[in-house]
């Protein structure tokens, strides 16, 4: 399956990381939690040139996830604000920094509760008990139109 087919397969999973999978927008996307608004700081956090920055931008801001909004008219400037939708991409964030710092080493930033101070680590919990959540602890079932899309697959059908 080519890259551009992920857009086109009814599973969530293979739909998002089409529009938010690549390094660069993950990056940017950290920057935006971390508050970063305009694109020199951009460029000068993640180190992307100019023309890959641009265009990851561009997609961001084409897929809702991001809106520009000017804040200079002489001469023209924008600067970029996560969206709703953008906003909800917080939990992918924290767990890859979750993730990198157990298993690669390294702290990227400290994160404290606002209401109590308390320093934390992000984890998923059980909506109606609390209780934290890792693979284990849960049952995947998958939908008839998934699993019929994935026996297409396996026969070499698209």
């Amino acid at each position: 399956m080519a890259r551009s087919d992920l857009a086109k397969t009814c599973c969530p999973v293979s739909r998002a990381i089409e529009r938010v999978g690549d390094p660069w927008v993950l990056v940017i996307l950290r920057e935006a939690f971390l508050g970063t608004r305009r694109f020199d700081d951009f460029q000068r956090h993640t180190g992307a040139s100019p023309h890959v920055l641009s265009l990851r931008l561009k997609q961001l801001c084409g897929d809702g996830i991001l809106r520009k909004r000017a804040y200079s008219e002489t001469p023209p400037r924008f600067e970029y604000l996560l969206t709703d939708k953008g906003m909800d991409l917080w939990p992918l964030i924290m767990a890859l920094q979750s993730w990198g710092e157990k298993w690669l080493g390294g702290q990227g930033v400290t994160l404290t509760h606002k209401s109590c101070g308390t320093v934390i680590t992000p984890q998923l919990g059980c909506p109606d008990c609390g209780a934290p959540l890792t693979a284990r602890d849960l049952q995947a079932e998958i939908s008839p139109e998934f699993s019929e899309e994935r026996k297409h697959r396996e026969g070499g059908r698209p």
